[in-house]
């Protein structure tokens, strides 16, 4: 297989596939450069390709006419797509936005669909995909329920260490549903 970069390597260790057809899927890839502060994905549009961050920061946010609440940050090489809208041809609810100039990997939902039939090799990336989705969605809902900001924030640091390095704190705050100068007393205290 050639050397794909960070594409390869997550098909390698995070979703392995059958190996027939995954280098005409890495092939069919397109690299795209998007600057800080570029809209990737807007509320009310369907997903239509497959999105890998190669380089760089994106956060997703659900915004109203009167704020916007992040939802996620990718700070690291991985998916970044939509999968419902993406999956089911349905509008997503969520917006993506790159806080850094940011390398994505693009593969158009036809391309994919027409490897998925002929190789068979996108099944076990979809049913894994969705997999650790619901996982995700149903640990994070259960965090924002269940846990104080503060316990939040000491799960960003135990699992999303990177973010802090990464990711303006005014969005972080958003993230855990609370001020900055909130956020700044709780990492006074934790610290």
């Amino acid at each position: 297989m050639s050397n794909k970069g960070k594409l390869a390597n997550f098909f390698k260790t995070d979703y392995p596939l059958n190996k027939e057809g995954v280098e005409e899927l890495l092939a069919s890839f397109e690299t795209v450069y998007y600057k800080k502060n570029s809209l990737l994905l807007k509320s009310g549009q369907v997903e239509q390709k497959l999105k890998f961050l190669e380089k760089g920061v994106v956060r997703e946010y659900y915004a109203t006419d009167e704020k916007e609440t992040n939802i996620n940050f990718y700070a690291q090489p991985e998916f970044l797509t939509d999968f419902s809208s993406f999956n089911n041809s349905v509008a997503t609810k969520k917006n993506q936005e790159a806080i850094t100039d940011v390398e994505l990997k693009l593969l158009d939902k036809h391309k994919f669909v027409e490897l998925l039939n002929k190789y068979e090799c996108g099944k076990s990336f979809i049913d894994l995909t969705f997999q650790k989705l619901l996982e995700q969605k149903e640990l994070f809902e259960y965090h924002r329920i269940t846990k104080t900001s503060e316990k939040l924030y000491q799960e960003i640091v135990k699992h999303k260490l990177c973010w802090f390095n990464k990711v303006p704190q005014y969005h972080i705050a958003s993230y855990l549903g609370v001020t900055p100068e909130t956020l700044s007393r709780i990492r006074k205290r934790i610290s």
